[in-house]
């Protein structure tokens, strides 16, 4: 913690300096990036995510040879040639051999939307340390989305919209921007009047950008992936998952084909869709009203059919 809090006395001190002299681009030596009013500047290594967000890899224990060796603990002798670890690797992912892949662990550096943030911690089995606002005073990064992500709401998907675009687009982009000018101006007011920044804060919008450092093993990195790499997931997190997917796969290319061939790209069907599968792989008439009487599982069934022959 006393580490934590001399890094925000030193953030908080140089966004002073980059108040003072806003031509000015500082970078905090890779730890916490800071931005002038007109730019925003991104630590070595970064790949850049959405208007002002970034991934970083800080550092990695392990790699494709790390799962083999923990896993020939429960095998024995076990395998010796590049082929035999593939194919070791492999059948620990088919089926479900979890335990040799958190023998491999990823530390990120990141820095995202509040509300991105939100449900990126959902994912529980992971080391955070995130930015905090009640130190250090918050710079004025804001997530501002393209007019074409402003999309109607879906009458089925309670999560997701149709893509089609809201009327009167460029109107409520401009709504955001006022939005959260003005919320930045108030914070900056209660900040003059010297009010404490853990109450100056709670009116700052859920667009406001946060920084974290995140450390998570391979398995449940794997997880993370297949849940906000999937189509459903939304946009702005996926984008993450993508910058984070780039860096996987240079680290551990077998893990990451076996991930992709076994979860990520496969389909997983139940007793039911398998029986109905049955059905109509032998020809027969199927009523899938009656079959699958749940209107939304019939929706994804169809889904993964429809995936299949495309």
């Amino acid at each position: 913690m006393l580490f934590f809090t001399n890094l925000t006395k030193r953030y908080t001190l140089k966004v002073k300096s980059a108040r003072e002299n806003s031509s000015n681009s500082i970078d905090f030596k890779g730890n916490i990036s800071i931005m002038s009013d007109n730019e925003i500047t991104y630590p070595d290594g970064a790949i850049k995510v959405l208007d002002k967000g970034f991934v970083r890899l800080i550092d990695a224990m392990g790699d494709d040879s790390a799962i083999v060796q923990s896993a020939r603990v429960s095998y024995g002798k076990g395998t010796k040639t590049k082929n035999e670890d593939r194919g070791l690797i492999r059948y620990l992912m088919r089926h479900f051999h979890t335990s040799p892949f958190e023998m491999v662990e990823f530390k990120f550096h990141a820095r995202m939307p509040i509300f991105v943030a939100r449900q990126w911690i959902r994912h529980r089995t992971a080391n955070v340390n995130e930015l905090s606002a009640r130190y250090s005073e918050m710079p004025n990064w804001f997530y501002e989305p393209d007019a074409s992500l402003l999309t109607t709401q879906s009458a089925q998907n309670k999560q997701g919209g149709t893509g089609k675009q809201i009327k009167n687009v460029e109107e409520f982009k401009e709504s955001f921007k006022k939005v959260k000018d003005y919320a930045y101006k108030e914070y900056q007011k209660c900040l003059s009047a010297n009010m404490r920044r853990e109450l100056a804060r709670v009116n700052l919008p859920l667009s406001l950008y946060t920084e974290w450092y995140w450390k998570i093993d391979l398995n449940n990195l794997f997880h993370f992936l297949r849940l906000r790499l999937d189509s459903h997931s939304q946009y702005e997190i996926r984008e993450y998952a993508l910058a984070i997917s780039e860096i996987v796969k240079k680290k551990v290319p077998i893990s990451w084909e076996a991930f992709k061939d076994y979860q990520l790209y496969s389909r997983r069907f139940s007793k039911i869709e398998l029986d109905v599968l049955k059905d109509m792989l032998n020809n027969k008439e199927v009523d899938l009203d009656s079959r699958i009487p749940n209107k939304r599982e019939r929706i994804e069934f169809k889904e993964k059919i429809s995936s299949i022959k495309n």
